[in-house]
């Protein structure tokens, strides 16, 4: 059995909802996770501040433009008098409880229970579609099954035992839709998966089902060598080991996000990220299998990194002198994307800088601080094991005209990362990809 994912986008339009389900119709067994149609998770937010500002009938008019817009859909969508009848009447059912909840006090579970409203409506418009279609379709409700354990993060355990009872994994054909991001915590509240989102429910669905294939449908032909607004000529890759995904996620890739991707990682089931617009392309597959030793993968860059150096001569042989250091940084809740040391100094990126005063303030009682702004940091990701012999030289090779202010190599076997200025982001990333993939063999 596979696990689809589709986004916001592609059910965006009764005729994007049409193209996902001729998609889907191959005859084999699967698993389906959709989002809320493109623009109402965001409609249903503005719903929530209206009500937050105690301006109850700007909430209820606001719900009536993006009831019309449901109504549309529905006449657009169904041929028989039917199935318009059966989703209008559940679409009328679910706009009357918004306007009975916008009567009630806002609270963060009342909010989540708004908001989860556009993932129930878009599965079931599409079931009730696929029912006029005549295929073998079950809506399965998400927070039957979707929870979360005590500590916030999702309870496996607890998914998988509520979810293989209530899907036949061997009946042919069998299509099942369920909602993605959506779900219950562990007092029986609503509650959302936060990142990643409806990816995160598709991994998660994917662990407890043990799928044999996870499907993100998106709108891009899977990740790219480098960033294509940018450099031209840039391609596919075709696999990707799950450590390099999450590299380039953090790094700025338009890739899943790494915490949404774990689930899958730890039980090996593969992901595979692929275009919509273009169904019949290889995409990008992420496993636990690694391709041949040495090979660059991808290029990332992340914006708005701030460096901070700290210099103090009492730092030659003392004990605890980087403790004190991340123990600011803990204080004020703000991570470390890069760090260098040397015997007199330490040198630190982070990418927010809410707190920078503070921290600074902090730091100048153990050492002088130079704070550089508007840096970015670009990232070279593969299998960078010490052992794969110059990898690292053509990295540093196409980097020989660029100011660079840090270099971190050996946390990991997947990346070697620079930081630049900000204006000389452009002409890193198409130097690199002239190196590193225009000229490989």
């Amino acid at each position: 059995m596979k696990v689809l994912k589709f986004g916001g986008t592609s059910v965006g339009s009764a005729e994007r909802m049409q193209n996902v389900v001729n998609l889907i119709s191959d005859g084999e067994t699967k698993i389906v996770v959709l989002s809320a149609m493109s623009g109402t998770t965001n409609s249903l937010i503005e719903f929530t501040n209206y009500l937050r500002n105690g301006n109850i009938n700007g909430a209820c008019e606001h719900s009536t433009f993006l009831h019309t817009k449901y109504m549309q859909t529905i006449s657009e969508l169904y041929r028989t008098e039917e199935c318009k009848n059966a989703a209008n009447e559940i679409i009328n059912n679910i706009f009357a409880h918004l306007r009975d909840l916008a009567q009630k006090p806002l609270s963060d579970e009342l909010e989540k229970e708004i908001v989860a409203q556009g993932e129930i409506i878009s599965t079931n418009m599409v079931t009730i579609y696929m029912k006029e279609q005549g295929l073998d379709v079950e809506l399965l409700n998400a927070l039957d099954f979707m929870r979360l354990a005590v500590n916030g993060e999702p309870d496996l355990g607890y998914i998988r035992e509520h979810l293989l009872p209530i899907v036949d994994l061997e009946k042919k054909g069998k299509i099942y839709i369920t909602q993605g991001f959506i779900c219950m915590n562990h007092e029986g509240s609503y509650d959302n998966l936060q990142r990643g989102g409806s990816d995160y429910t598709a991994t998660l669905i994917g662990a407890a089902v043990n799928a044999e294939e996870v499907q993100i449908w998106t709108d891009i032909d899977g990740v790219h060598n480098n960033d294509p607004r940018i450099v031209e000529n840039t391609s596919p890759v075709r696999n990707l080991h799950f450590e390099e995904s999450a590299e380039l996620a953090y790094f700025g890739a338009k890739i899943l996000h790494p915490t949404c991707i774990l689930p899958a990682k730890l039980t090996g089931t593969p992901v595979r990220l692929i275009n919509t617009m273009d169904p019949k392309a290889e995409g990008t597959r992420i496993d636990n299998n690694l391709t041949r030793p040495g090979e660059i993968k991808a290029i990332a860059a992340k914006d708005n990194i701030t460096a901070i150096k700290i210099k103090s001569g009492r730092m030659l042989l003392a004990y605890g002198f980087m403790r004190k250091i991340f123990e600011i940084f803990e204080t004020y809740h703000t991570s470390i994307d890069m760090i260098c040391t040397s015997e007199v100094g330490v040198s630190v990126s982070i990418d927010d800088d809410r707190k920078l005063d503070d921290i600074v303030a902090e730091l100048q009682k153990i050492g002088t601080i130079t704070v550089d702004r508007n840096m970015c940091i670009i990232c070279v990701v593969g299998d960078l094991n010490w052992e794969n012999v110059g990898f690292e030289a053509r990295a540093m090779e196409a980097m020989k005209d660029i100011p660079v202010r840090m270099v971190s190599y050996g946390g990991s076997n997947y990346n070697i990362s620079f930081l630049v200025r900000e204006e000389d982001k452009v002409k890193a990333l198409r130097s690199l990809s002239a190196s590193i993939f225009t000229n490989k063999n």
